[in-house]
């Protein structure tokens, strides 16, 4: 076992903390017995002193019968002419070699991100259209820095104290951040997830040795399974846990406006005129904002917010895009500082990603896919002495199993095969019916029965809203056949509501995809929602593919 015995005032460099097992602080010179006595019942292997009175403390170590090291960088006790050290190994305190370049730590490599030109991107723009590369930071992403000030600020505060637990709502990123401070710092951690985000996500921060527990996203921030409500109950419940609470924790913009505002402002030389960036916890765009501001009142600070997010006046339903909007109003949002929030559909954003990374060669997710796509809206207004920066926040290795997968964006509704496609055969149906014909859960089964009897159909949607509907607010099915075995058994089943009955949700297909999925898909299932852009928007039966099926088909394949 090593131990550090730091004495006096003297600050440990931290590649010494980092190999001690054990560290240990010396006010003086003096070595109680107590202290001796306690030291030897651990049977240390070495003990490594520094400091102030490191030279009588290392003596009486060494009379005390330990083994002991000392690191100073006084001449004569390096020298061996210090009688009391005889036998004590002595070597510098300061490494005395030529200087190398390197950090002591992962955690000195978080900011002083790159900035780069868009210009295949933003060619139809008068002015640069620049990208902050945040997805060079050690984590991957910005939130590497609201990460380690969150942390630097608990253990000053003696909120989180060594051997503790970190606890965290998380889209991922953060989460990164604090599993990286927590491996360099000795914390347990413990993430808690919707279930909306990508697996490479949630492997991810397991690597790190994190606990992940995964939550619904389709339900409200105060219910009691939303991961909001999960974090808060496991930071109550969990001795020793601090919850940094990244929506409410004022370093969060703090950070930005310290670091990631001022690089911005010296890499543009104070030319910036614009700033666009995807808003989340509201940490990074109000931080920013803050300093940009301070610098230039005239610099215009663009939200860019995902389709259903209450910043740019959805109501919180749900969306795919990853990491930004909110259901919400968190205290880290500044809108006093925000000029301007323009709304982004998740097509647009994914497109917008994809073109990203193609055409300028940076990997990108989904939210830097958002602000490019609203940085460009701005053209109109633009001229050419404009300087616009967008924050790309993470890197695209963590969307590979979505945005960048054609069977992902298939299944949604964002690619179109060649040939007949599924959407085609919805629109063969015609619009007799409703587009999507449905019930809630809140209503009864009679209801339900009267709805499919109205419009002559055999099986329902179970939504939570109103159309025009989002996927993951489709919750359940009520099938015919199901009911009728369940109301003949108990006929008193009909005045029960449709929550407490349905069966789990049809599968779903996307309009783009080829007529032989919805055909795969019909061989288990008695019919299929349809999805168009991440929205349902309609049902197809095995009826209506066989019908379909005897007008012809054609080859299939993704564009």
């Amino acid at each position: 076992m090593e131990v550090l015995v730091i004495t006096g005032r003297t600050r440990a460099p931290e590649h010494l903390l980092t190999r001690a097992n054990r560290v240990v602080h010396l006010d003086g010179p003096d070595v109680s017995p107590a202290f001796l006595t306690d030291l030897r019942a651990r049977i240390p292997r070495r003990v490594t002193v520094i400091g102030d009175a490191a030279v009588a403390v290392a003596t009486a170590l060494h009379r005390g019968g330990l083994p002991v090291r000392l690191l100073t960088d006084d001449p004569v006790a390096q020298a061996g002419g210090i009688e009391p050290l005889s036998g004590i190994e002595v070597l510098p305190f300061t490494d005395r070699g030529a200087p190398m370049d390197v950090v002591g730590s992962l955690l000195e490599l978080v900011g002083n991100t790159p900035l780069v030109r868009l210009d295949r991107i933003g060619r139809d723009l008068p002015c640069p259209l620049l990208a902050k590369l945040e997805l060079f930071n050690p984590g991957g992403s910005v939130k590497d820095r609201p990460a380690v000030a969150m942390i630097d600020t608990a253990e000053r505060d003696g909120l989180l104290k060594p051997g503790g637990t970190i606890i965290e709502g998380t889209s991922g990123n953060t989460g990164v951040g604090l599993a990286i401070v927590a491996a360099r710092r000795g914390y347990k951690c413990i993430f808690v997830m919707p279930d909306k985000m990508a697996p490479e996500k949630i492997g991810l921060l397991r690597a790190y040795g994190a606990q992940v527990i995964v939550c619904p996203s389709a339900v409200p921030p105060d219910h009691p399974d939303s991961y909001y409500s999960v974090t808060d109950r496991l930071a109550h419940e969990l001795p020793g846990a601090f919850h940094p609470d990244q929506y409410h924790n004022p370093e969060n913009p703090a950070a930005h406006a310290a670091s990631t505002g001022p690089e911005i402002w010296q890499q543009t030389a104070g030319r910036v005129t614009h700033f666009v960036a995807g808003i989340g916890t509201g940490g990074t765009i109000s931080g920013i904002g803050r300093y940009l501001k301070s610098q230039n009142a005239g610099v215009e600070i663009i939200g860019a917010d995902p389709e259903g997010s209450v910043y740019s006046g959805g109501s919180g339903r749900p969306y795919l895009v990853e990491g930004i909007g909110e259901d919400f109003w968190p205290t880290t949002y500044d809108p006093s500082v925000v000029d301007r929030v323009i709304m982004v559909s998740d097509a647009d954003s994914f497109n917008m990603a994809r073109r990203v990374s193609v055409e300028e060669g940076i990997l990108v997710g989904g939210s830097t896919g958002t602000a490019v796509w609203a940085a460009l809206k701005l053209q109109p207004e633009l001229g050419p002495d404009d300087v616009v920066v967008t924050l790309v926040p993470d890197s695209g290795r963590g969307y590979i199993s979505k945005l960048y997968s054609d069977e992902w964006m298939a299944d949604h509704g964002f690619l179109r095969a060649k040939g007949r496609t599924i959407g085609d055969l919805l629109e063969r149906k015609g619009r007799a019916l409703p587009e999507l014909i449905h019930v809630h859960p809140s209503e009864t089964v009679r209801d339900a029965i009267s709805i499919m009897a109205e419009f002559g159909v055999s099986q329902l949607a179970v939504v939570q809203a109103e159309p025009p509907l989002v996927e993951a607010e489709v919750v359940g099915a009520v099938l015919e056949r199901e009911l009728m075995h369940l109301a003949f058994g108990a006929p008193e089943i009909l005045d029960r509501l449709v929550g407490e009955v349905m069966s789990p949700a049809l599968p779903t297909v996307g309009s783009g995809e080829g007529i032989d999925t919805v055909v795969h898909k019909l061989e288990d299932a008695p019919a299929v929602v349809v999805i168009d852009h991440g929205h349902p928007v309609g049902v197809v039966t095995r009826t209506d593919a066989l019908a379909f099926l005897a007008s012809g088909q054609s080859e299939v394949g993704l564009t």
